[in-house]
């Protein structure tokens, strides 16, 4: 059974950062794609990042967070992690991960990111 378990959240200051980390299991990350998204308070989910298997890894970031944020993986561990950096209150939300495993497409309950001004 794949699963997936965000952490790393919590309270922030405005301009502070966080990182947050997706562990999976029950399928290895390696040469999957994976994705970060977030949701706020009365808000649709939002797309943040993606990070695709190619010959080359291609990662690709929403313009809201493009510079501020980096995705990244480590396959021996079978995490990926959210770098957030000059965080804001507009990023105040509920982060969560996801990994496609054709057809499905598997999600983590979610890590809250509160950033105060």
């Amino acid at each position: 059974q794949v699963q997936l378990v965000e952490s790393g959240g919590g309270l922030v200051q405005a301009g502070g950062s966080l990182r947050l980390s997706c562990s999976v299991s029950g399928s290895t990350i390696r040469n999957k794609d994976i994705g970060w998204y977030r949701q706020a308070p009365g808000k649709q989910r939002e797309w943040l990042a993606d990070l695709r298997n190619f010959e080359i890894p291609i990662t690709k970031y929403a313009d809201s967070v493009t510079d501020r944020f980096t995705v990244s993986r480590d396959n021996a561990e079978n995490v990926v992690f959210l770098q957030m950096n000059s965080l804001n209150p507009e990023d105040t939300a509920v982060y969560t991960c996801n990994l496609y495993l054709s057809p499905y497409t598997y999600w983590g309950q979610g890590t809250q990111v509160t950033v105060s001004s």
